[in-house]
């Protein structure tokens, strides 16, 4: 019987099928209608709607074990890519892929997690005996402290376990999940997978990564002086007099806001949680929220009085502010640029805008795993443990093909950061792109 003869479209009618309720995807030649996935799709409707109407195999890759590959037949619409074709970059990245599965590293988790869970319990344990057990203003500052380290930890846990199973079970993920995350933090991890897939996808766009759109506190590029929209947020993020004021100091509030930047994960939390939008497990979220929001509230109540309470809460938000600023390290003085992400540059775009941090492996456990912040997000599926370990390879792919690969010390990083936020800061001053101003803007920027 004679072989059934394909249908091919090509790239350009294939960039056609990109909008909501007509998304067509094309993996390794082969073209996928997706647009029913996206109500079941397990890193939200973002990357399908973003990346539709594109060739995503590297992407695919990146994100989906064996298993989803069978799940994605059934979407297989007939068509075939006429102008296919895989350069060699991709090639090297695919193949790496391949080898890091065959040696079984996106399996060998090591012992992170429960070393982890269990200094999140010992942290616990002290910031509870401290507050309940002993008298003296330092004690309960440091066991406030304390409790911002129990935050970042928990925060690397939910962090880990959003992206790849830390545990044996799904379900056992799962609890572990909300524990570290919306109980012991108070952070929905619903909202997190949501913001963070967007992030991953769409790396340093100024209009489609969330963790770049901080308007109006900072702006890490003068395009943001446009007013561009926020495509994840779908709201314009308008540069006007209040804005211009607060990014032209930026490089002076940057370190105060990441001491309090918790805040606003809370509150991010609620809005995801609160609102019309389809949320996986909403109840059991909330729930986990509930929890926090007793416990939390509770302990500080039992502190003697209101200015040992409120030194509490300050102090670990303080501490844990090290995360905030750890997370704007790997991407704030990086490459950016605006408009949709491309399949096309996968390994490119992952690699411009991110900025791998120098330090030694026994301060890994400090920096979660995230100093790796090139093979992270190349292979964010791979545990944190293995990251070290594939390091020379991914520097070997950059150098080979000429991919951006950069790495500084920790200091470094916070210096090229506030030097981004600087050079942003002066231009936001620069009066001739006049807006309207307020007496504030005046008084605070008159010279002379």
């Amino acid at each position: 019987m004679a072989e059934s003869k394909k249908s091919y479209i090509t790239s350009d009618e294939l960039k056609n099928h990109n909008k909501p309720g007509d998304l067509w995807i094309s993996v390794q030649g082969k073209v996928y209608d997706v647009s029913d996935w996206i109500k079941d799709h397990p890193g939200g409707e973002f990357p399908l709607v973003n990346l539709a109407g594109q060739d995503v195999t590297d992407a695919f890759v990146a994100y989906h074990p064996g298993t989803a590959w069978k799940a994605l037949d059934k979407f297989f619409n007939g068509f075939y890519l006429k102008d296919y074709s895989v350069s060699d970059v991709s090639k090297d990245y695919r193949k790496l892929v391949y080898e890091f599965n065959k040696l079984g590293l996106f399996e060998k988790k090591g012992h992170v997690c429960f070393l982890t869970m269990w200094l999140i319990a010992i942290l616990f344990g002290l910031s509870v005996y401290g507050v309940l057990c002993c008298e003296g203003l330092l004690v309960h500052l440091i066991s406030g402290g304390l409790m911002g380290f129990l935050w970042i930890q928990s925060g690397w846990i939910g962090h880990d376990s959003g992206h790849y199973q830390v545990m044996r079970s799904r379900g056992a993920n799962r609890f572990v999940q909300v524990l570290t995350g919306n109980c012991l933090a108070g952070i929905s991890i619903a909202w997190w997978k949501w913001n963070h897939n967007a992030h991953h996808i769409a790396c340093n766009s100024l209009e489609f990564d969330p963790d770049l759109q901080h308007m109006p506190f900072f702006a890490v590029s003068p395009k943001f002086f446009s007013s561009l929209t926020s495509y994840f947020y779908d709201r314009k993020m308008n540069f006007d007099s209040v804005s211009r004021f607060l990014v032209s100091n930026q490089h002076w509030t940057f370190y105060p806001v990441m001491c309090f930047a918790r805040i606003n994960l809370f509150a991010q939390s609620f809005i995801v949680l609160l609102s019309k939008r389809r949320v996986p497990n909403r109840g059991q979220e909330l729930l986990g929220l509930l929890v926090f929001w007793i416990w939390y509230p509770l302990l500080v109540s039992c502190l003697p009085n209101w200015g040992e309470r409120i030194m509490f809460v300050v102090a670990s938000f303080v501490v844990t502010g090290i995360q905030h600023v750890q997370f704007c390290l790997n991407h704030f003085s990086t490459s950016v640029y605006v408009g949709s992400p491309s399949g096309n540059d996968w390994s490119e775009k992952q690699t411009s805008g991110s900025l791998d941090i120098s330090c030694a492996s026994w301060m890994d456990w400090f920096h979660g795993g995230l100093q790796f912040q090139s093979e992270h997000h190349l292979f964010p599926r791979l545990p944190r443990c293995q990251l070290r370990k594939i390091s020379p390879f991914v520097k070997e792919l950059c150098k080979k093909h000429g991919l951006p690969y950069s790495t500084a010390s920790f200091w470094e990083a916070n210096v090229m950061t506030l030097r981004t936020l600087k050079n942003a800061a002066l231009q936001a001053r620069d009066f001739t792109k006049p807006i309207p101003k307020n007496l504030v803007w005046e008084a605070v920027n008159t010279h002379g």
